[in-house]
């Protein structure tokens, strides 16, 4: 321990980093030379690169963009295709499979091979695909690219090995399933068709063979021919020629008729024995109008015609409904018998499929339950009751009900949490549903070794809460909390959301929550901050307000050459909390006069109102807006039930709030904090013409001026980039990285209005009029978008703006702040906002202020808070409360908090600030904060436990505060050693030893790009740094050597919802919502890795095939079911033929399951074993050589003694042997 503590006193005369505010530490990379190794500190890090490796897990959520849909009614198993390449397969819950087609082609159509375990998938790209479902990963067994010709309809009868497959051009091919070959039996159009039809019959829309005969296969062509083409014969037994367009068709389960959807909203039904006209024509939804004829109809996309034994069979279609009403929802229109169901949709119907009991074609299908798949949702619906109720669905299908604007992620949860969130959130589930279990059941699944209570929050730009029990791999609704109910609803006319357009004011902009005590804070899109604690029982309550004036602007102040005798610059570090607090803040009911220009957004509900048991409002806090400007987002927030003290700050400054006490203690701007201590000179700005008292707005520590050298390089960079039309300032930007800048902050604000310090100023004289932040009716904030709403398009021309993470930060923080870098480019991303509705690719330029000088963006924003007990100075002995505070220049504050210890005097006395002790420096905005004793050890922040306020109090047992902290070290000696804290900038991560205050350990983490979402994890029983960079790199360090552990390129940053969602979580564990509607989790643990096939459900399960219903005598023999069908016969190479290599391209699929094993268990290890397997083979070879060898010399001594003899018996006659 005396070696330890000398090493620590040379520490703090010998680092550079030891002087206060000195930026020397931060420039280099690597260990300074002064710091002791991890060995002299007593850390044995445990981390090896072995113990990471990354691979995705699970995808939760609504396939987005949806396309097609499949059904296995043998093995129970649903799979939906997307736009994007996706294949998601179903089966009970837990049974849940994300596949990816590498190509990104959208799916046109499934087919399940019926009990088989495999799955075709038909794409845009004209390629055929055969997935192995016999594995818990499925992989792509063979591919088959057609290159003249373009898919549009496959069909692959039940029990058959043949798929047929339908061109554009009205072709129809045949492959073998089996080798993913194909055949050259062809069913040409021009064969299909009569020789005088001189028009193209259009592609191919249906293909189905006869349920009585399976030599006969039924083509439909779009423009409404329809043929049934005899396969033995090589000829059509029928053509039908229809006026109208057809979508689809279904056979009666006899084979004796047919019907068909056409383009004008009719219902067509054959009968084989007369096809020259339709035995039936039904118009389901067209009124006769009062001439007489029929109201025009939309086009019916598909039908099905499905048969039961005791009723009526059900016609089952989508579309039809009449032109007459404009804006009506999606339908299917459900008929049995007479009685004809609407079931209308909430969004467009992209596909649908009834679930019969039997597979066989030729049965009665006895239909139970009709699938739904909607653009958005997917709806079962249960067809053995009248009334056609929903199924509950299994499946977290609803995260985008809104849309997503945050997510959190929180492994090892307290075990008692999610059994009391899910009781109470089951009260209010919605009611109504089938009583009957889900039908799509198929595979199996079971809980794995590495189980452990797992929680995702996700926030929505309605202002719901969703808590989601993510254990398991698993994702289940729990809980659903509303912060618009803390709220009073608008009246017409008299709120700002109405006034000025906002949609989406109630948008979650992020969330913070203690598990172990259970408090919940919610940061909304509007400014303001809603607290929640949780109590079982209902009560009720009144929601406190406070409403904080955190609007400092240095443009605000006055410049010292106009005002030099203003005291309030005279006094530089003589702030007081109190004074601030009294001027910048007021409650709701405080004032009677309230200026019409500092209402808040929203009102917050002002008397008694019943809550219910669940997630309480507590307080609401409120930015005040100024001069009718909105205030700035809010960019930072960190609470501790310990403490009782609620932190948050945005591009203005800092403001902390004892919600106890219901009390401000703390509202000043960024630079007000430094006090003395500020390591930048800032420059001052001319004063408004119009503004509030002189001492509100008042900044100190505006006195010092840049020096004349920084003045030069600011005009000289104004002048850069103002002068953008010169080509040479072009051909400088176009040579920078388009990720070389940098975004400021941790805030996952999609939605926000820049900063003014960004906009330009009119251009007039200081007695000019200060011109407006927003122009006329537009809004302050946008429209809360989902975190999928953005895109970053880089630019291809200097036309479209430059790639600046300056740009980005306004789009992501929504805020505009300034960077201490060393590189900087003005010119924003160019921007696409899509709408949900829209598929063009519009691109817009971002709609925040374009930099134009430095000198117009010297915002210092909050970008990370955290509470914890630590040394708010160098000459402290004892850890105290602190905040430590990071902000966009990349300085780190640390500022003691002193509390009352008992808890009388907690309620009334006032917690103190004491001035920062601590400015740390480190390289772009600081993202993360976290704290190591010196053994390395993760050191939690304190907490209160849990307590429910509203339950019954026994007098003789008052219930107190019970906290728990957890300090460096228990020993009181041990106290002086301190502790390590780590800080993570978009640049840099750096160790610092507290409370020297010295630089253990720097590492710079990325030069070409930055760093978006950083944190100080748990994993494999030791702690890590774990990184995410725009440029896809996810890496881990390990703590505190920063020693670089895994380096992965996973994903680039290709749009907005990935930077705003990814999150880290202990265990090795990550999220992103890789879709609008989807989320998708990662994992960075090799254990994890090697478990995952465990935890995964089995899609496939051995399962006798159903056999065939006994048709009887009488029906066999009249019904003219044609003999048994051999298709191998006809379509196979020795009848057929070779098709034409020039048609289609056969692609080897990826190795089986034992590959996958082998690619997943490592390099190392199999480079491991084939070394040995070598040595072996070579052991052996030299085995076998020796005794090669001996053979060869006995059997030359043999030859030998044999010819001896030979010659020795050669003159001998056979009486002399």
């Amino acid at each position: 321990m005396r070696k330890f503590r000398k090493v620590l006193d040379g520490l703090t005369t010998s680092s550079p980093a030891s002087t206060l505010g000195s930026p020397s530490c931060g420039s280099g990379a690597g260990t300074p030379t002064a710091a002791p190794t991890p060995k002299e500190i007593d850390v044995q890090e445990t981390l090896l690169s072995e113990n990471f490796q990354l691979c995705k897990t699970v995808r939760h959520g609504f396939p987005n963009q949806p396309t097609a849909l499949a059904f296995d009614p043998v093995q129970k198993l649903l799979a939906i295709g997307s736009r994007s390449g996706g294949v998601r397969i179903l089966g009970r819950p837990g049974v849940d499979c994300y596949c990816q087609h590498d190509s990104g082609a959208a799916v046109l159509q499934l087919q399940f091979l019926i009990n088989e375990g495999a799955l075709v998938t038909a794409c845009a790209d004209d390629t055929l695909h055969l997935w192995n479902l016999r594995q818990r990963r499925p992989a792509i067994l063979h591919s088959l690219k057609f290159n003249r010709e373009r898919i549009t309809f496959c069909h692959l009868p039940f029990q058959s090995k043949w798929l047929y497959v339908g061109t554009e051009r009205g072709n129809t091919h045949i492959v073998n399933i089996e080798s993913f070959i194909l055949s050259g039996y062809v069913i040409m159009w021009n064969k299909a068709i009569e020789l005088a039809t001189k028009t193209h019959p259009g592609p191919v829309v249906h293909l189905s063979d006869s349920p009585k005969d399976e030599g006969k296969l039924l083509i439909g062509f779009e423009s409404g021919t329809i043929v049934q083409w005899d396969l033995r014969g090589k000829k059509a037994d029928f053509r039908i020629y229809y006026d109208e367009a057809i979508h689809s068709a279904s056979w009666h389960h006899e084979g004796k008729q047919f019907m068909c959807s056409h383009s004008d909203g009719s219902l067509t039904l054959w009968n084989l024995r007369n096809t020259t006209k339709p035995f039936q024509v039904t118009f389901p939804h067209g009124k006769i109008q009062k001439d007489g004829r029929k109201e025009s109809c939309k086009p019916i996309l598909k039908v099905e015609y499905k048969t039961t034994r005791n009723s009526e069979p059900f016609v089952i279609f989508s579309g039809g409904l009449s032109y007459d009403k404009a804006g009506r929802r999606p339908t299917l229109t459900i008929m049995h018998g007479k009685a004809i169901t609407v079931l209308e949709m909430d969004y467009p119907i992209v596909e649908f499929m009834a679930l019969c009991e039997t597979p066989y074609i030729n049965e009665v299908q006895e239909p139970y339950a009709v699938v739904v798949l909607l653009e958005k949702d997917l709806i079962v619906v249960d067809l053995t009751q009248t009334s056609f109720p929903v199924f509950e669905n299994p499946y977290p299908m609803d995260i985008h009900e809104s849309p997503v604007t945050c997510t959190a992620y929180f492994a090892d949860c307290p075990p008692d949490i999610i059994p009391i969130l899910y009781s109470i959130g089951a009260k209010h589930k919605k009611t109504g549903y089938s009583h009957k279990e889900w039908p799509i059941s198929g595979g199996t699944w079971t809980l794995g070794s590495l189980t452990y209570p797992e929680i995702i929050i996700t926030g929505h730009a309605d202002g719901t809460i969703k808590f989601w029990d993510a254990s398991a791999i698993t994702l289940q609704m729990l809980y659903k909390l509303k912060t618009s109910k803390v709220f009073e609803k608008p009246k017409p006319g008299e709120s700002r959301a109405a006034e000025l357009g906002e949609e989406d004011p109630f948008a979650v902009q992020m969330v913070s929550w203690c598990p172990q005590s259970r408090m919940f804070c919610v940061v909304g899109i509007s400014a303001h901050i809603i607290l929640y604690h949780f109590s079982k029982h209902e009560a009720n309550t009144q929601i406190e307000s406070l409403e904080v004036h955190l609007q400092c602007e240095s443009e605000d102040v006055i410049s010292p050459s106009e005002n030099e005798n203003d005291p309030c610059f005279s006094e530089s570090g003589s702030h007081s909390p109190q004074a601030h607090h009294q001027q910048s803040v007021s409650p709701v009911s405080g004032t009677p006069e309230v200026n019409k220009h500092s209402i808040p957004w929203l009102k917050v509900k002002d008397r008694m109102v019943r809550v219910p048991p669940g997630y309480q409002a507590e307080l609401v806090i409120q930015l005040q807006w100024i001069d009718g400007e909105p205030p700035q987002q809010i960019t930072s927030l960190d609470m501790n039930s310990a403490y009782g003290l609620l932190a948050f700050g945005n591009c203005n400054g800092l403001a902390v709030v004892d919600y106890l006490q219901k009390t401000v203690l703390l509202c000043m701007s960024t630079l007000d904090l430094y006090g003395a201590a500020d390591p930048y000179q800032r420059l001052t700005r001319s004063p408004r013409r119009h503004r509030q008292s002189t001492s509100e707005f008042c900044m100190r520590g505006l006195s010092n001026f840049y020096s004349d050298s920084k003045k030069r390089i600011r005009t000289s960079y104004q002048s850069l980039t103002e002068l953008s039309d010169n080509q040479q300032s072009i051909d400088m930007e176009r040579s920078k990285s388009p990720t070389s800048d940098h975004v400021n902050g941790h805030c996952t604000s999609p939605t926000s209005q820049p900063c003014s310090a960004g906009k330009p100023r009119a251009q007039m004289g200081p007695e000019g009029p200060r011109l407006t932040r927003r122009g006329p009716g537009r809004p302050p904030f946008r429209k809360a978008q989902s975190a999928a709403c953005m895109e970053i398009s880089l630019p291809v021309s200097h036309t479209e703006g430059y790639a600046s993470r300056r740009a980005m930060l306004q789009q992501l923080h929504g805020v505009t702040m300034y960077s201490h870098d060393e590189h900087h480019t003005t010119a924003p991303y160019c921007w696409s906002e899509k709408a949900t509705e829209s598929r063009e690719n519009s691109f817009s330029r971002s709609r925040s202020s374009s930099v134009s000088s430095i000198d117009r963006d010297t915002k210092e924003a909050i970008t990370t808070l955290q509470f914890g007990e630590s040394y708010g100075r160098k000459s402290d002995a004892i850890t105290t409360p602190c905040l430590w505070v990071g902000t966009s220049l990349g300085i780190v504050l640390v500022i003691p908090v002193s509390i009352p210890t008992d808890q009388e005097e907690r309620m009334e006395e006032p917690v103190t600030f004491g001035p920062s002790g601590a400015v740390l420096m480190l390289k772009g905005s600081v993202l993360r904060v976290g704290f190591l004793d010196c053994s390395g050890t993760l050191i939690q922040s304190p907490y209160e436990v849990w307590r429910d306020i509203n339950a019954a109090e026994d007098p003789d047992r008052p219930r107190k505060r019970k906290l728990v902290h957890f300090s460096p070290s228990s020993s009181q000696e041990s106290y002086a050693d301190g502790h390590l804290a780590v800080v993570c900038s978009e640049r840099q991560a750096k160790v610092f030893l507290m409370p020297s205050q010295s630089c253990l350990f720097v590492h710079n983490i990325t030069e070409s790009s930055f760093v978006l979402r950083a944190d100080v994890v748990s994993v494999c029983n030791s702690v890590c740094l774990a990184c995410f960079c725009a440029n896809g790199h996810v890496m881990t360090l390990s703590l505190p050597s920063l020693r670089p552990l895994m380096d992965v390129n996973y994903l680039p940053l290709t749009d907005m919802r990935i930077a705003r969602t990814f999150c880290f979580t202990n265990g090795g564990q990550a999220l992103y919502l890789s879709s609008p509607t989807e989320i998708q989790r990662i994992t960075y643990s090799q254990e994890m890795c090697d478990n995952l096939q465990e935890m995964l459900g089995e899609l496939f399960t051995p399962i006798e095939t159903p056999e065939v219903q006994n048709r009887g005598f009488l029906k066999g023999f009249f019904g003219g079911n044609a003999a048994t069908f051999d298709r191998e016969e006809l379509f196979g190479e020795a009848a057929a033929g070779k098709a034409s290599r020039s048609l289609a391209q056969h692609i080897p699929g990826q190795a089986g399951m034992e590959g996958m094993k082998v690619a997943a268990g490592g390099v190392v290890g199999e480079l491991a074993r084939a070394r040995i397997a070598l040595d072996e083979r070579g052991q052996r070879l030299g085995e076998l050589e020796e005794r090669t060898a001996l053979m060869m010399t006995s059997a030359e001594s043999f030859s030998k003694h044999a010819h001896e003899v030979m010659l020795k018996c050669k003159d001998k006659k056979w009486y002399q042997f």
